[in-house]
């Protein structure tokens, strides 16, 4: 009778422990799937630190990157582009700005943006707005053969050129996370 008392005490709290840290998580937007065309709804305390304009921006990213039929993986890598260009912040300065950073010719950089695209890229305003910026990004990495067998982060390398092609691997399992969470389904499409 003592035997089974423990055991069923046991069961409880191993049952409370993993109700907790599933409340936790939730909580957090860890395991929830939200919709990424409603910001609204998007969880205050972010997504693996990422929120408000960020999980914004990267939302642009994901829905840009599904209508040019990109799936998970392609998604994934313009998300952690823009996390290690920008912070998924759309700033209008760059490199130089910041670090003095020069391209290879010795000429000032123009970065802006998510992407931190430079004036080939286009214009200030297709530079600065998020959704053309991705769309130029994808654009690119389609461009690559075989891009989806390159290891993510020379992948976003070959598009952008980074001095370091090691430069985005810490950002994949963020960028991971935050596509996985705004990949639930919209409430106007499950009508």
């Amino acid at each position: 009778m003592l035997r089974a008392t423990w055991i069923t005490a046991a069961s409880v709290v191993v049952i409370g422990l993993l109700l907790a840290g599933l409340a936790i998580a939730t909580a957090k937007g860890e395991s929830q799937a939200y919709c990424a065309e409603e910001m609204q709804t998007f969880p205050p305390l972010g997504i693996h630190g990422w929120r408000g304009e960020q999980l914004e921006n990267a939302a642009i990213i994901v829905r840009t990157a599904q209508g040019m039929g990109l799936e998970r993986d392609g998604q994934i890598l313009g998300v952690m582009a823009a996390m290690g260009e920008s912070s998924l912040r759309n700033i209008d300065y760059g490199d130089w700005e910041t670090r003095g950073v020069t391209n290879p010719d010795g000429s000032r950089t123009t970065s802006i943006g998510l992407f931190q695209q430079q004036s080939w890229w286009g214009t200030v305003e297709e530079r600065m707005d998020p959704a053309t910026a991705a769309t130029r990004f994808f654009a690119r990495l389609q461009r690559i053969p075989g891009w989806q067998e390159l290891p993510p982060s020379h992948a976003i390398h070959r598009v952008q050129i980074n001095s370091d092609s090691e430069h985005y691997a810490r950002f994949e399992d963020d960028a991971a996370a935050v596509v996985d969470a705004l990949s639930g389904p919209c409430p106007a499409r499950l009508g």
